[in-house]
């Protein structure tokens, strides 16, 4: 396991920071554009040979989707374009205010969540993609190595709470109550062992290892981190039956758009799979592999 060191996730900081202020300035620059009664806002009406707009997070989507675009949406006659975004929630409103066509970043879970909590109608295309969740540290070597009065942060939003939670729970560092299922809270614990736990943001989880003794971090933003999942992760979430594969989604009706039928494809095709192999050696994992 490599040591991770102050600087990297400092670097990653910067980085994020910058991305950060992009974002920022696309949603100001998407909510002067207008919303589903302005179809020329989203460059988006379903014309097949319109470009096709996908919200997606930086890593490892918007890359996955970047090797579509310069490698197969060519050959298929696909225009295709990426919006980056650095958080969970600007892709989602994007898509159901139809500034973007599509989005790519979450899993069902969160989004089934979203769905629910905001009233949105965003439904999932086809599964893409695995990041498995992972437990990092930048003092402690192994995950037995945590003991009680240590500090663990994790996700506060909550699906990927109760993702955190569960990792914990079948590496044996808590025990969660019976019946607690993938919603499961702090209060959800049975016996923590006596961890202390921070809840926080999911993108503000990296930099958070230099303040906490460990921290459950989400795999595209431990990626974004310098982090390397299958090498850095003190615990890391098995790929085989995982729920939480990441999915190509558009807003109800969207499903049937030719252009999102051929992304669809191209998402799913052997080319696609082994880029993710290559590129991020176990880090990411396709969906059939994750099946």
């Amino acid at each position: 396991m490599r040591t991770i060191t102050k600087s990297a996730i400092a670097r990653s900081a910067r980085t994020r920071a910058t991305a950060a202020a992009a974002t920022a300035a696309l949603a100001l620059s998407l909510a002067a554009c207008g919303t589903d009664s302005d179809p020329a806002a989203s460059g988006g009406s379903g014309d097949a040979d319109a470009p096709l707009t996908v919200a997606a997070s930086p890593t490892p989507h918007a890359d996955i989707l970047g090797f579509v675009k310069e490698n197969l949406a060519g050959k298929a006659g696909l225009k295709l374009e990426i919006r980056e975004f650095t958080d969970y929630v600007l892709p989602n409103t994007a898509t159901e205010n139809g500034e973007v066509d599509a989005n790519y970043f979450q899993h069902k879970p969160y989004l089934d969540d979203v769905n629910a909590k905001q009233g949105t109608h965003l439904v999932p295309v086809t599964g893409v993609h695995l990041e498995p969740l992972g437990l990092y540290s930048s003092t402690l070597k192994k995950a037995s190595e945590l003991g009680a009065g240590d500090t663990v942060a994790v996700p506060n939003d909550t699906t990927n709470e109760g993702r955190a939670l569960k990792l914990l729970d079948d590496h044996g560092l808590i025990e969660l109550k019976d019946g607690a299922g993938q919603d499961a809270t702090l209060s959800d614990i049975a016996d923590a062992k006596g961890l202390e736990f921070k809840e926080l943001e999911a993108a503000a989880l990296p930099r958070s290892l230099d303040d906490v003794d460990a921290a459950v971090v989400n795999g595209n933003y431990a990626i974004e981190a310098g982090l390397e999942p299958a090498e850095d992760a003190l615990a890391l979430e098995e790929a085989e039956g995982n729920p939480y594969v990441n999915l190509l989604v558009v807003k109800e009706g969207g499903e049937d758009d030719p252009r999102v039928r051929k992304l669809a494809d191209l998402l799913a095709s052997e080319e696609v799979a082994d880029f993710i192999e290559r590129e991020y050696r176990g880090s990411v994992v396709a969906a059939a592999d994750a099946s």
